[in-house]
């Protein structure tokens, strides 16, 4: 979806040489037709193993219901140029027009090129690229890149894209409940694909925060190790590993203090914000978020039981739907809160 407001066009940087106001001018989303429920997922790995969940196990501890698969042969850059030829055509854009790619994803395509190359090329983008990294918050740390350089006057309008394929890497053959435990988070992960365009332009705004913070020492909880220099060749190392506990944990002991303070410096509450997007592993978890943070279900767009753990698409997939829904428009306020592993936090707000 577009967002209308006056811009400029590509190659007339707002501030050249440093204070470019950056504005989160469009976004779209690409989810795959193909659903699988939580209990056909238990049917599955029920029939692919010695091991049998409890039928409506994984329903009962996620909150999540369905998920979304994409076609065999499709890739992560697949999935990103769907959502990003949707985008361009959307906002009458052409792949030309593009001053920077970003893909941004926890998924790739391969280890060599760098999966923006890949995507660029079936876009039919002629820009710069490359990739950016940081598990399910590789989204937002795409928009903080971008808004970085756009800032710095060294692009204008530039795209950030995600492909996310966790189905992939998900273990059906389950041998004992350990490996269920440890293979538990594969299964409340869901495929698709999002585009988020982020310009030089002329809201009062645009995006007015950004912070971060990791816990590196928690990295071990969420694993997939396969395809670097730790596990170039093993079989056993493509699956995802996760100890849920801990990484509960490891997002407790992160703790709100970033959110507050963000809330603190601008004078805000979340009442000034017509929308929350809140990336949503389970619902138990975004519960407990709600705790930490005191914010409010009616701020947030519920994606879990419809659509599963969308990896780093969930946050420009809950905007898109806000947008669609009229729940925000020009001018209003949005806040983009991400939690991923490894384990990190980041809080973007934008005025729109």
């Amino acid at each position: 979806m577009r967002l209308e407001r006056s811009v400029g066009g590509s190659g007339q940087l707002v501030g050249q040489g440093g204070g470019a106001r950056a504005v989160i001018a469009a976004v779209a989303v690409h989810l795959p037709e193909e659903s699988l429920t939580s209990r056909e997922v238990e049917q599955r790995i029920a029939d692919s193993g010695p091991y049998r969940p409890r039928p409506g196990l994984i329903e009962a501890v996620t909150g999540i219901a369905m998920r979304h698969v994409a076609p065999d042969g499709w890739q992560a850059s697949d999935l990103a140029a769907a959502a990003a030829r949707k985008l361009l055509a959307n906002a009458g854009l052409d792949a030309r027009d593009l001053d920077l790619l970003i893909f941004a994803s926890a998924s790739q395509d391969m280890v060599e090129p760098a999966t923006a190359h890949i995507l660029a090329s079936k876009i039919g983008a002629r820009c710069p690229v490359f990739d950016v990294k940081n598990a399910c918050n590789s989204v937002l740390n795409g928009i903080q890149v971008a808004e970085a350089l756009i800032a710095g006057g060294q692009y204008h309008r530039v795209l950030v894209c995600t492909g996310e394929l966790p189905s992939r890497a998900i273990r059906w053959s389950v041998r004992d409940r350990i490996q269920f435990a440890e293979s538990f988070p594969g299964y409340t992960l869901s495929d698709s694909g999002a585009a988020v365009l982020v310009e030089a332009g002329a809201a009062p705004d645009g995006i007015f925060h950004r912070a971060f913070t990791a816990d590196s020492s928690a990295w071990e909880v969420g694993t997939l190790p396969g395809g670097g220099t730790a596990y170039p060749r093993d079989p056993e190392a493509t699956y995802f590993r996760m100890d849920g506990a801990r990484l509960h944990a490891a997002f407790e002991a992160l703790g709100p203090e970033l959110i507050h303070q963000a809330l603190a410096e601008h004078g805000l509450t979340w009442a000034d914000f017509a929308v929350v997007a809140v990336h949503q592993v389970t619902v138990p978890l975004l519960e407990a978020f709600l705790r930490r943070t005191g914010l409010t279900a009616g701020s947030l767009v519920p994606v879990l039981p419809e659509h599963g753990n969308l990896a780093s698409a969930s946050l420009p997939f809950q905007l898109a739907r806000a947008l669609e829904q009229g729940r925000c428009g020009p001018g209003d306020r949005v806040a983009l809160i991400g939690l991923a592993g490894g384990v990190s936090l980041g809080v973007v707000f934008a005025q729109l």
